[in-house]
């Protein structure tokens, strides 16, 4: 079985910083594709940011060049830095995994995994 666990989040100012982690459990990680989700209230799960099992990155428009995704298999676990936040970019964001996969890796519907999610609220 596998679990995902979120942490990083918090309240930060417009311009600001924040680093989230998705710690991952169970059978071997760097085998996973992995994915960060947000869903902001009121408004559907959305994209945001994935790295395949072979290290392909790929974000939306809306965080390119502010966010970068990253993983590191020997602490199997899966970062999302976000520089220079928005206040559009408040959200609770979910970490997501699926096995073996390097296709379709900004729907959700491609993952079999979710974490609980973790908070991020930013100020303006």
């Amino acid at each position: 079985q596998v679990q995902l666990v979120e942490s990083g989040g918090g309240l930060v100012q417009a311009g600001g910083s924040l680093r989230l982690s998705c710690a991952v459990s169970g059978r071997t990680f760097s085998n996973y594709a992995m994915g960060w989700f947000r869903q902001a209230p009121g408004k559907e799960r959305e994209f945001v940011a994935t790295i395949s099992w072979s290290g392909n990155t790929y974000y939306a428009d809306s965080v390119k060049g502010r966010f970068t995704i990253s993983r590191d298999n020997v602490q199997k676990t899966v970062y999302l830095q976000m520089n220079s936040l928005k206040p559009e970019d408040t959200a609770l964001y979910y970490c997501a995994a699926e096995y073996l996969r390097s296709t379709n890796l900004e729907r959700l519907q491609t993952y079999a995994y979710w974490g609980r999610g973790t908070q991020v609220t930013v100020s303006s």
